[in-house]
């Protein structure tokens, strides 16, 4: 397995280095972003199928390295490692198409772990901005768009909105919109689903003529991949 590292600490690169070797990972390094984004998206022999990226870097911050990865649909998960502690630095970094966070200092065998299960999950599309036809949502930017025109929503609305996008073709039931976009345990009307996904026809669908949520009759709603 290839690995690339991206971290401007000589001495904590070369540490994590050495011990993937051990594991029997084939590793390269970069301590700066845009060399590490130059290994990410051009390296002549092959791409990676896991990348650790520090976020402070010299040069191109490791968000912005995540941002033009996924811009050109390179989609190699990243482990995001950082020394900063908090929870909106985590959000960032997994809106903009991160995959797992991990704060310094780690145990090793974490780190280990999760890089493991990141080359298990494999690779799938993961881009920054999510899209059915000329409907979009940025969740870093918390945007939505139709044909490049904003559209207000409430932050239960873009949650719900995202969740759809996120399985835009496929029928979602009211059960894993309740749970993902209100809570597990949730105890309220189950209903409340069908009056927000009136208040996003409202809002994406109706003023544009479209048709974009479906109605599935016995299983819930789906996302049309064409935008409507």
């Amino acid at each position: 397995m290839r690995v690339l590292v991206v971290e401007d600490e000589v001495e904590l690169a070369e540490t994590v280095r050495d011990g993937l070797t051990r594991e029997g990972f084939t590793v390269d390094l970069a301590h700066d972003g845009v060399d590490g984004l130059w290994l990410a998206s051009e390296n002549p022999h092959g791409r990676y199928d896991v990348m650790v990226l520090d976020i402070m870097l010299p040069k191109l911050s490791g968000y912005e390295i995540c941002r033009q990865l996924r811009g050109k649909q390179v989609w190699t998960p990243i482990l995001m490692l950082t020394a900063k502690d908090g929870e909106y630095d985590e959000a960032d970094a997994l809106d903009l198409g991160a995959d797992d966070y991990l704060i310094k200092p780690f145990s090793f065998v974490v780190l280990i772990a999760h890089l493991r299960a990141l080359i298990r999950r494999g690779a799938p599309e993961r881009p920054a901005v999510l899209a059915a036809g000329d409907l979009t949502l940025d969740p870093a930017e918390r945007r939505v768009q139709r044909g490049g025109a904003p559209i207000a929503v409430t932050p239960r609305e873009f949650a719900l909105l995202e969740y759809l996008l996120r399985h835009r073709g496929e029928a979602v039931t009211k059960t894993a919109l309740i749970e993902n976009v209100w809570d597990a345990h949730f105890d309220g009307d189950p209903n409340i689903v069908e009056v927000y996904i009136g208040y996003l026809r409202k809002k994406i669908d109706h003023p544009f003529g479209r048709t974009a949520i479906e109605t599935v009759r016995g299983a819930g709603y789906r996302l049309a991949t064409d935008g409507g």
